[in-house]
């Protein structure tokens, strides 16, 4: 028996995986993306065993037509609000949709963004994820949703599609919030575990036996059990998310930091430097990148 009818705007690296883990759960998705190409990877997802099934829209304003809910997959809080308002996708929703932003967007105009979607009779939940492609395309995605209870509810089981570990991480924004400092963390992990491993490197031992200790003792992290061993010292650096959009969450963050008082000089360092290798790299690089950058800046100083 089919779940029901999704829409999906955003069918990227994320958004197309996603919706194939929806229509294996039975969910039919009414997709849309203004890239061809990523249409054209959405149409070959075809049907699920569970009797879901895709359906690409030519207009960004027919992806809510016989919805139970609408799901946003896009960069930052300044798409969402042009898709939602500029482009007309909330006036063409009916009253009673539901709106379920999956981006990485900023907690604060999340909630204003709420309160205009509620005006007009629609409830906007936010509900962004961690755990990368190999997330998504796993179903194994930590999903942390903020909005009222009762949405969150109604919508897990179709998240739990989506993610292994569904949160209601309180009232709308909350799941931004959470999510923005949690890429802060990920984001120290990562340079910290990168130039521990380069100085190793460099003190003559081998940094794929470093990772094994490492991960056996207190020093592991997402970093060492997953980005070095797979992005890192095979050289793909392809985990699927951008050095920009990493910069952007961390700004996020220290807005958090800031507007909250909490003292953050580490959380600065943390974001200086990312900043500086965002001015070296280009802007879609894979934000593993970072390794390889701190490695060859650090030998051409000395």
């Amino acid at each position: 028996m089919s779940a029901g009818v999704t829409g999906f705007v955003g069918l990227g690296n994320m958004g197309i995986p996603m919706s194939r883990r929806l229509v294996q759960a039975g969910y039919r998705v009414r997709g849309f993306d203004t890239s061809a190409e990523a249409m054209g990877n959405f149409a070959g997802i075809g049907g699920g065993e569970a009797g879901g099934g895709v359906t690409a829209v030519a207009k960004l304003t027919s992806v809510g037509d016989g919805a139970d809910a609408v799901i946003l997959m896009l960069p930052d809080s300044d798409v969402v609000e042009h898709v939602l308002l500029s482009a007309g996708l909330l006036a063409a929703l009916p009253a009673g949709s539901t709106v379920i932003d999956m981006s990485s967007s900023d907690p604060a105009r999340t909630r204003v963004l709420a309160e205009r979607t509620a005006a007009a009779g629609v409830t906007l939940i936010d509900a962004p994820v961690s755990g990368g492609v190999a997330g998504a395309r796993a179903g194994t995605l930590a999903v942390m949703v903020g909005g009222p209870a009762a949405a969150f509810e109604r919508f897990r089981p179709m998240l739990s599609a989506i993610g292994s570990r569904v949160v209601h991480a309180g009232d709308v924004g909350a799941g931004h919030a959470v999510k923005a400092l949690n890429n802060l963390l990920s984001a120290g992990h990562l340079l910290l575990t990168s130039e521990a491993l380069i100085a190793g490197r460099r003190f003559g031992l081998d940094p794929a036996v470093m990772l094994e200790i490492i991960n056996a003792a207190s020093g592991r992290s997402a970093s060492t059990e997953n980005k070095w061993p797979n992005f890192v010292l095979t050289e793909k650096y392809d985990a699927g998310f951008a050095i920009r959009l990493m910069v952007k969450d961390l700004k996020l963050a220290l807005g958090i930091e800031h507007a909250t008082g909490v003292p953050a000089l580490a959380s600065e360092a943390v974001l200086a430097t990312w900043e500086a290798a965002l001015a070296d790299l280009p802007p879609d690089s894979d934000h593993t990148t970072i390794a390889r950058w701190l490695g060859e800046r650090e030998a051409k100083d000395q």
